[in-house]
């Protein structure tokens, strides 16, 4: 089913994120717009996992800078999940490409930045 709200509001946003994070909350000031996005509870299951006990462990919160809105500087703060696999030490995780290499900018800001200077 076609929902416009969130086709337009895609428009404003990192390609995919709506794929695997909710918009938890938003606020903006005179100078400042950010937006909260919590990250889907839908853990990666691979092959090797498949039929063990996956459990959400909790959130590790990353801001990246985005294109101003405007005139607003954007910040977008995702809350991006953990999930812990019974019998494994390590905790699991979505590898979700948020940020440029190096910055706490958005790939494409930091791309068009790039290019500006």
């Amino acid at each position: 089913m076609v929902d416009p709200e969130r086709d337009a509001f895609s428009l404003f946003l990192p390609n995919g994120v709506l794929d695997w994070f909710t918009v938890v909350s938003s606020a903006k000031t005179a100078g400042t717009l950010q937006i909260i996005f919590e990250e889907k509870n839908i853990p990666p299951i691979t092959e090797d996992i498949r039929g063990c006990h996956v459990e959400s462990k909790g959130f590790k919160e990353i801001t990246v800078g985005d294109f101003p809105v405007r005139g607003r500087k954007t910040m977008l703060l995702f809350r991006r999940r953990v999930w812990k696999v019974e019998g494994r030490e390590e905790l699991l995780k979505r590898d979700i490409q948020l940020i440029w290499e190096g910055t706490q900018l958005e790939k494409e800001f930091a791309a068009f930045l790039k290019v500006r200077s």
